[in-house]
């Protein structure tokens, strides 16, 4: 898509955002918003029980196939197949999707309609799939076995917990505020807030502020029907403080690197995913915000990353850094709104540059860190956590002003002359051995709740990333999604390759060690 810069939010967005969000108060639009969640409308209208059950249908839930203990360890000469056919795996979905939305009233008419032209079709398209994976497998190494039994997928409401769809009963569970960083894998305990904020507290998803926590649909206009809605905010001023931050023990380190890479001032956005999906054009469907590498799409090599020009003031890191857009929900259209990644997938409305993005590498409570291999990759959330469930969510929202108030599981709604902020605090623990892994975690890992590295792992610089943006107060933005993860807030991740010389990577890490703060 052609390179475009946004300007912040003007007075006239301000205003029909306003006004949106005094409609929403007023328990208006509710019927505007046709695929949101459960609760959505009127209780107390009359309808038979099972229209009401379908009408809370709201988005399809499928296993993840790219997470399973399957694939945690697909040989290097199987894995571009394996990634090709696991971007195809997520464009399934999305298509499902979209007919699921748009055949939504005939499913409300008739229930077994959705199991014969959305999720019958799906599964099929899947088992095929899963097996070209077995056999990609299968040809190098021992075929993984079970696979199959991740083709079926269910409907489920949007307010319910993976697993408790159509034929669902599992749980699942998004726990929002409950605090700590994911773990390797969603398994492992973890703690370590970031600069400036943390993960949030058991507070994270209380409080209905203004408009946070009334069911309804959001701003019509701004909308393609699949989110966010009004209770997916949350008034920061009611939500308790709730960031720790753990103390420097003796033999820890203190300093901060710091690298200035501006706020995407040049628009370079695409849906692309060169970590998850590499060679696969379109394989985020969404948007995300780059800055630092600026040669990064999903065509992507170490190479063509050493050789890119970069944003960054020190022109010695040319890593990548990059996260899904923000959107302003104001019913203006984005020059991707016919566009793979945009409009077509459900990610609408005027995208928002950040008013600062502050990157910074800082050290360990615990012990010195070691310097980041070239070309390691992080990736830090989870883009399905809305399915998934939450073991390995990773973003924390808060407001200037109010940054010891961490939100997991909903958008905060700033007071007026405060802005929104995003907070990632990547994963500080690494293997010592891989720059990535076939699930592009396990070579990675959170520090445990007292700040040490588990299992053999080393501690590196830890990439905080902070991400502030001017937005009217009110529920009238979101980030982009998978059109089916409903733009939830849990959503929201990071990215991250390190393209630091070695020169800069060793002034990093003699920083970090040092005690000192430096730029």
């Amino acid at each position: 898509m052609p390179r475009t810069s946004r300007k912040r939010s003007t007075l006239a967005n301000r205003a029909i955002v306003a006004s949106a969000a005094l409609l929403l108060g007023g328990g208006g639009l509710v019927a505007v918003n046709v695929y949101a969640s459960a609760g959505e409308g009127d209780s107390n209208r009359s309808a038979p029980q099972t229209q009401n059950a379908w009408q809370s249908m709201s988005t399809i839930d499928c296993p993840d196939v790219a997470t399973q203990d399957q694939l945690a360890n697909v040989p290097d000469a199987a894995r571009s197949e394996v990634d090709r056919n696991l971007a195809l795996i997520d464009s399934q979905i999305t298509e499902a999707y979209k007919r699921f939305a748009d055949e939504k009233a005939q499913i409300e008419r008739d229930p077994q309609f959705a199991d014969n032209a959305v999720l019958n079709p799906l599964k099929d398209k899947r088992t095929a799939t899963l097996e070209r994976i077995a056999l990609s497998i299968g040809r190098v190494a021992e075929r993984p076995q079970g696979l199959e039994g991740l083709a079926p997928c269910t409907l489920r409401a949007g307010g319910t917990s993976p697993g408790q769809g159509q034929n669902g009963g599992q749980d699942g569970g998004q726990n929002g505020g409950q605090g700590g960083q994911p773990g390797q894998n969603g398994g492992q305990d973890g703690g370590q807030p970031g600069q400036n904020g943390g993960q949030p507290g058991q507070d994270g998803g209380q409080g209905d502020g203004q408009n946070g926590g009334q069911d309804g649909g959001q701003n019509g206009g701004g909308q393609a029907g699949n989110g966010p809605e009004a209770s997916d905010f949350v008034d920061i001023t009611t939500v308790r403080p709730n960031v720790q931050k753990p103390r420097t023990a003796r033999g820890g380190s203190k300093g901060t690197f710091t690298t200035d890479c501006g706020v995407n001032e040049a628009g370079k956005f695409n849906s692309d995913n060169v970590i998850v999906a590499p060679g696969v054009s379109n394989g985020a469907h969404h948007m995300h915000d780059y800055v630092g590498n600026q040669a990064n799409d999903a065509f992507a090599t170490d190479d063509s990353l050493a050789a890119g020009e970069t944003s960054c003031r020190n022109q010695g890191d040319k890593s990548t850094y990059y996260w899904p857009v923000l959107r302003l929900q104001n019913g203006q259209d984005e020059d991707d709104a016919n566009v793979d990644g945009g409009g077509k997938e459900g990610n609408v409305g005027e995208i928002q540059t950040p008013s600062q993005v502050t990157l910074t590498f800082a050290g360990s409570p615990k012990s010195k860190v070691t310097a980041m291999p070239r070309f390691l990759r992080i990736i830090t959330g989870d883009a399905k956590a809305f399915t998934n469930g939450d073991a390995n969510a990773n973003a924390s929202w808060s407001c200037t002003g109010f940054e010891n108030r961490q939100l997991k599981d909903k958008y905060p709604i700033c007071p007026e002359g405060s802005q929104v902020v995003r907070t990632f605090a990547f994963q500080s623990c690494w293997d010592g051995q891989n720059a990535d892994s076939a699930n592009h975690r396990t070579h990675v890992a959170f520090a445990d709740r007292n700040g040490r590295c588990q299992n053999g792992f080393k501690a590196i610089p830890q990439l905080r990333q902070r991400v502030v943006y001017d937005v009217p107060p009110g529920p009238g933005f979101a980030v982009d999604s998978f059109p089916e993860q409903l733009h939830k807030p849990i959503t929201d991740h990071g990215d991250f390759i390190n393209v630091f010389d070695d020169n800069l990577m060793k002034k990093v890490v003699s920083c970090i060690n040092g005690g000192r703060k430096c730029k």
